[in-house]
């Protein structure tokens, strides 16, 4: 909005120059997201307080999470509300992969918030059944998938940048959406299961924007994306603005958010956010790295398939005391705090691997 407002006023006052760079405006957009959640947060909580908007806990998870029974939840609201506040203040809305991103935004915030008011205000634990969650994700996905098949940049609408490998794409033709939902789904689903710690998801979260606020960059600069051997794709230099409102709205909420939580972000948060992330990776064709960007999130995901494969082949028997993996450690003794912050130890180094392989190529 102001981007529109105040850019094409350049000539008439100079300084409005600034907001023609991506620089300028993506660390306007942290802070003004930082502040909306801080500034907003405390009134936020004591709202949902208020509306009984409050976290049940399920039976099967570890019994000191029982104290948390009663905390707000549904927090990712104002996650959500601050992103989109400082995107369309200083993103450029004419933007297609810009106004793709707000779609996603919307979807699936819509989509945790059904969940979530049906765990809160319907008192069924489990939400929404998995096939209603699954389905919808996969609209979307198919759906981003088809579009993108059909009006994706020119030359590379249906192929992906390989890591390890220089000049060097893999095209998926037009199995190309079912990649693209397989992603999403995949994206969603993975913080969905993290987000079971104070902190833990957001903190993930906020480490993957900062990953892809520099890969979408380096994809929407002729100039870098050439010098690191990515695809470059026009006008996907304006997600940067995206990923760092993400960037600044996750970090806002950790405020609140770390241990011990004042706010759960619920399903509203955590199944929008993981979509938000695999969004920009499919948009910027960075789809595989997300693999080592969300290590994090594909260590838990893995931990919970291997859970099941184990549980049913030996015929009730546990690899894991309880899985996602954080659990297992919580019944192995460690402290939250701990395994929170291992768990973000673990993110930045998988986000340093991630950015190593733009030279390792």
């Amino acid at each position: 909005m102001l981007y529109l407002l105040f850019y094409p006023l350049k000539d008439v006052f100079g300084p409005f120059r600034l907001f023609g760079y991506i620089t300028f405006r993506s660390a306007y957009a942290i802070i003004v997201a930082i502040l909306i959640v801080m500034l907003f947060g405390n009134w936020f909580i004591s709202f949902l307080k208020s509306r009984s908007i409050v976290q049940r806990i399920r039976a099967e998870v570890p019994e000191k999470h029982r104290v948390k029974e009663g905390t707000p939840s549904m927090g990712g609201l104002i996650v959500l509300i601050s992103l989109l506040v400082a995107v369309l203040l200083f993103a450029d809305l004419t933007n297609h992969n810009i106004v793709i991103l707000i779609c996603a935004t919307i979807w699936f915030g819509m989509l945790g918030f059904w969940d979530d008011y049906i765990k809160i205000f319907k008192k069924r634990p489990r939400g929404l059944s998995i096939k209603v969650k699954l389905l919808c994700q996969v609209i979307f996905g198919l759906g981003l998938g088809a579009f993108l098949y059909w009006f994706g940049p020119q030359d590379y609408a249906t192929k992906t940048n390989l890591i390890f490998l220089k000049n060097y794409v893999i095209s998926f033709g037009v199995v190309y959406p079912l990649f693209v939902g397989l992603v999403v789904v995949g994206a969603s689903n993975g913080v969905n299961l993290t987000d079971g710690l104070d902190g833990l998801a957001i903190g993930l979260i906020a480490i993957g924007a900062f990953a892809y606020a520099v890969l979408s960059y380096a994809a929407g600069h002729m100039g870098i994306s050439s010098y690191l051997n990515v695809i470059f794709i026009k006008d996907a230099g304006e997600i940067t603005v995206f990923c760092t409102a993400l960037l600044g709205a996750s970090i806002g909420f950790l405020w609140f958010n770390s241990y011990p939580a004042q706010v759960f972000m619920g399903d509203t948060g955590s199944l929008s956010l993981g979509a938000i992330v695999g969004t920009v990776a499919i948009l910027i064709k960075q789809e595989i790295l997300l693999v080592i960007v969300g290590g994090a999130f594909v260590i838990e995901v893995l931990s919970v398939i291997l859970q099941i494969f184990y549980f049913r082949r030996t015929g009730g028997k546990r690899l894991f005391r309880m899985a996602p993996l954080h659990h297992h450690f919580e019944l192995k003794g460690l402290s939250e705090p701990k395994i929170v912050v291992r768990f973000w130890i673990v993110g930045l180094i998988f986000l340093m691997l991630a950015l190593s392989t733009l030279k390792v190529r």
